[in-house]
């Protein structure tokens, strides 16, 4: 019988990217007294998408813009979905947290000759409101959190310890903890925990093209999907449209190359070097990203590519030596990759990037179940259907801030661990165990699969019919991988195993995503329904619900509440700068 070590704690955070970190700096500072556990599926300030962040920082500090002009952008590149008093409160809350991040975390960003923090273009924004440190932003973030993370002894790290279950307590009312797999032994332990934050991350690898690290697997949704809490906007994958295209032979593909460059003035050009994005937006490529990228995807489907089958981006134009200058890091990554981007042309795709949906949670963070809190990536409603380039690490790091001081507070007058199911504990137990007992299969080309399936019936361009045999294949797949399973002599380190895992998670994402989109019968921001294309009138807006009960899960439209500002209303007094 497989046995399950325990431990308790007060206060348990999943995942260690900026809001992980930012919520374990801010939890220490409002409860010092409580123990508090950070948990990540690898090690600590090296995995994970927060540190790979390249463009910047949203936040309205400079002379002529605001937070009311930053929330108006964060409303309107959503298409008018975002949960209004959570996008409130990530531009309000940035300009504390950007100041919080240089003078107490130590970041050092770029700045002007006169001191002031420079802040470049951004597409979808009517203000140069992006703070970076070149384009290596996430690195320096993230490098400085980390710091202050391993400086404090009172903060307990369980590295590469990946969470597979949220274990309710006996009355199903609150959260009693998280069982884990510790991937060093493969051994399972169990932590129990008055208060958890579920921020493992997004990251929608399941496509063909995406930008995440391989470690992002849709764990947190899945678990949540599992424990039947709602999850919102789930049909909303955002595609970067500069993702790397160095073939298949490298992971380099995917990668992003960082929207500063079509800020600073670059230029889309299909495979006969014409520019073709004012053939669909009066922006052209500093137009949103769903956008561009549906610009790109139908430039492909027209067959006017490149060798590899994308489309070029050139910056040469504006010199090659200023583009070193102000992109080195992006330069040296297409030199890693046999393109010269200050000189020439740099072959480009659109590439799945961020994930929109989420778990369903209030402007503090909480769930429906009692005792959990959701922030970062794996929470929904801050962005709508779209997110604005640079609204996603300022995302992470205030909201995992905010779930720091609200976890701390919570922790502090709570007294008692709640019981858990062990029913459910069980259950989650013999799901991680399912494959162990089944005949080793190699799963890569399952993975490849279900990459493709989604890339061509629930990409960038979708319609009813092409979900619909999404939604067959994936149940092909599914059905597949029951039947797949991998060698268990040694757990310890067992990748083939927790590959095989993270495939089930993105399968039963993915068929979230699918569902939620064929739910969806308009276009919004990243959900573009060729069958649909019309975007519904925005004083009707409604954002998808997806429940699972059991083996069924349901999609509901909700209508969005407009709590700041209304349709065809502003919270400017001289709008005339703001896109409609």
């Amino acid at each position: 019988m497989t046995t399950i070590e325990r431990m308790s704690t007060d206060i348990l955070i999943l995942g260690s990217g900026g809001a992980g970190l930012f919520a374990a700096l801010h939890a220490l500072q409002t409860a010092p007294s409580q123990k508090i556990t950070l948990a990540v599926k690898g090690l600590i300030g090296k995995c994970g998408c927060t540190r790979m962040v390249q463009g910047g920082y949203n936040v309205a500090v400079a002379g002529g813009d605001s937070v009311e002009r930053h929330f108006m952008d964060t409303i309107r590149g959503g298409k008018w979905l975002p949960d209004q008093d959570m996008a409130w409160k990530l531009c309000e809350t940035a300009v504390i947290r950007i100041r919080e991040l240089e003078n107490e975390i130590g970041c050092f960003f770029d700045r002007n000759v006169d001191g002031t923090l420079h802040q470049k273009a951004f597409a979808g924004q009517t203000f140069d409101r992006t703070v970076h440190k070149g384009d290596l932003t996430g690195i320096e973030i993230i490098s400085r959190l980390m710091e202050q993370v391993l400086a404090r002894q009172q903060v307990e790290k369980l590295e590469e310890h990946r969470a597979i279950g949220l274990i309710p307590s006996k009355d199903g009312g609150a959260i009693a903890g998280v069982l884990f797999i510790d991937m060093r032994t493969g051994g399972f332990r169990f932590v129990q925990a008055k208060t958890v934050l579920m921020c493992t991350g997004g990251g929608p690898t399941m496509y063909k093209y995406h930008t995440p690290s391989g470690d992002k697997s849709m764990d947190g949704l899945s678990m949540a999907l599992r424990r039947g809490l709602p999850l919102r906007d789930m049909e909303m994958v955002q595609f970067h449209p500069t993702g790397l295209l160095a073939g298949n032979a490298t992971r380099m593909t995917g990668t992003v190359l960082e929207e500063g460059l079509r800020g600073a003035g670059g230029h889309l050009l299909d495979g006969n070097g014409n520019r073709f994005m004012f053939e669909y937006d009066e922006h052209g490529e500093r137009a949103t990203r769903d956008l561009v990228s549906r610009g790109i995807y139908d430039q492909m489907r027209r067959g006017n590519t490149t060798p590899m089958g994308g489309v070029y981006i050139s910056m040469s134009h504006l010199g090659p030596e200023l583009v070193r200058e102000k992109f080195n890091g992006m330069v040296r990554r297409c030199e890693d990759s046999g393109f010269d981007l200050a000189a020439g042309r740099v072959e480009v795709v659109p590439t799945a990037h961020y994930f929109m949906g989420g778990v369903v949670v209030d402007p503090d963070t909480r769930t429906e179940l009692a005792g959990l809190y959701v922030a970062g990536e794996d929470a929904g409603g801050a962005h709508g259907s779209n997110r604005l380039g640079g609204n996603g690490v300022a995302n992470s790091t205030v909201y995992g801030g905010v779930a720091g001081d609200v976890m701390g507070a919570a922790a502090l007058q709570s007294n008692a661990l709640q019981e858990p199911d062990e029913s459910i504990l069980t259950e989650e137990l013999q799901r991680a165990l399912y494959p162990l007992s089944k005949p080793a299969v190699n799963v890569h080309s399952l993975r490849k699969k279900l990459m493709d399936v989604m890339w061509d019936q629930v990409g960038v361009i979708r319609t009813a019919d092409s979900i619909n045999r999404g939604l067959q294949q994936l149940d092909e797949i599914d059905d597949e991988l029951m039947q797949s399973g991998v060698a268990g002599d040694n757990l310890a380190f067992n990748l083939t195993w927790h590959d095989w895992l993270n495939l089930r998670s993105l399968v039963d994402v993915s068929k979230v995503i699918a569902s939620a989109g064929l739910s969806r019968e308009n276009s919004r921001g990243a959900h573009f329904r060729e069958d649909f294309p019309d975007s519904g009138a925005m004083e009707e807006s409604t954002f998808t619900v997806a429940r699972q009960t059991g083996n069924q899960l349901n999609v509901v439209q909700k209508p969005v509440a407009f709590t700041i500002v209304r349709p065809g209303e502003s919270v400017l007094e001289n709008d005339e700068l703001m896109p409609k």
